[in-house]
């Protein structure tokens, strides 16, 4: 099993911290972002880290892990990121988002399942939600469920809560097995260089792929603004929702 971070996000919206470094390198508690992910991952037995990198990628390579650069990172997205590292698709993997905080019991849930694709949920996800923001349907998405537990819809937006059964947590498992359909679902698309995750993955749930749901309570953190570091950091932040 091998982990490929997607590391190459700019993170505007976190200015005037990413000036000078990755979205990834943003600190919480000290400790960077990414040095969150390496942890978690070499907790679950994964030492196999492959970094994607783009915005300020030289900054990566103090971690000693190999580096594939996205050098169109800033008109291209996260796919098209991931796919920069294609020769290396081989065996199973995960595939990580960069600006995430997990805790090692997240990354063993989804290690557990023996489906070929299956993404990471959490069913508790509207407590941190409501602490990050007044309106948390705002920045949500969609996720709908089959009853085996498989997705049948991701990543649009919300008219009400009741069409969010979870929210997706930036953690995907690809069997080997699965490389070259994903590879060929990625030529196939028109946007390629512009798709997003949750769109990529709707697209393959179109085309027939099963994609099935490994649901957990809470254990994670994304970061995308000021407020969401300060919210982490701060005494109201539930410890049940994160363990640092």
């Amino acid at each position: 099993m091998k982990a490929f971070i997607l590391a190459a996000g700019e993170g505007t919206r976190l200015r005037p911290l990413t000036l000078d470094r990755p979205k990834c390198l943003v600190e919480l508690k000290g400790k960077p972002l990414l040095q969150y992910q390496i942890d978690a991952l070499r907790a679950a037995g994964i030492h196999d880290i492959h970094l994607i990198g783009g915005y300020r990628s030289e900054m990566l390579s103090s971690f000693g892990l190999p580096v594939t650069v996205n050098p169109r990172f800033a008109t291209t997205n996260m796919v098209y990121s991931l796919f920069r590292a294609r020769e290396f698709f081989h065996g199973d993997a995960l595939i990580v988002y960069g600006d995430t905080a997990y805790e090692p019991r997240v990354i063993q849930a989804l290690l557990d399942t023996n489906a070929p694709l299956a993404i990471s949920v959490d069913e508790g996800w509207r407590t941190l939600w409501e602490g990050r923001m007044a309106n948390p349907l705002s920045d949500a998405e969609t996720l709908k469920l089959d009853a085996a537990g498989d997705v049948l819809e991701i990543g649009l937006k919300p008219e009400s809560f009741s069409q969010i059964e979870a929210q997706y947590m930036g953690l995907i498992k690809v069997s080997g097995t699965h490389w070259p359909a994903l590879a060929h679902q990625f030529e196939q698309l028109p946007n390629r260089e512009r798709v997003c995750m949750t769109d990529f993955l709707q697209s393959l749930i179109d085309d027939g792929h099963k994609i099935r749901a490994v649901p957990v309570n809470h254990g994670w953190l994304e970061v995308d603004s000021i407020a969401d570091l300060q919210f982490y950091e701060s005494p109201q932040l539930d410890p049940a929702l994160f363990q640092f």
